[in-house]
């Protein structure tokens, strides 16, 4: 499960001045990962092989693009990276 502190180092960030934004959107990343994968739990998804990394794929796009994100476009990539676990394959 990704954590602060990997979420924090992924973005490069060093202070802790961003934490709460950094907590909200890490949670929405969880979240949205975990819906669009079709998981019924978050574990559920962090016990596919890159669970962790398509949660900081997302939560680096809604880091970078907090003001001016295309959601539609991340969904769609996120329904890419998600799909052997969509799909039941994994």
């Amino acid at each position: 499960m990704v954590g602060l502190n990997e979420a924090r180092a992924y973005l490069r960030i060093d202070s802790e001045d961003d934490d709460k934004i950094i907590k909200d959107l890490l949670d929405t990343a969880i979240q949205l990962c975990t819906d669009i994968a079709r998981c019924e739990t978050k574990e559920q998804l962090f016990k596919s092989d890159y669970g962790d990394t398509v949660v900081l794929y997302a939560l680096g796009y809604l880091y970078e693009h907090r003001e001016e994100a295309d959601h539609h476009d991340l969904v769609m990539s996120l329904r890419y990276l998600l799909s052997p676990l969509r799909e039941g394959v994994l």
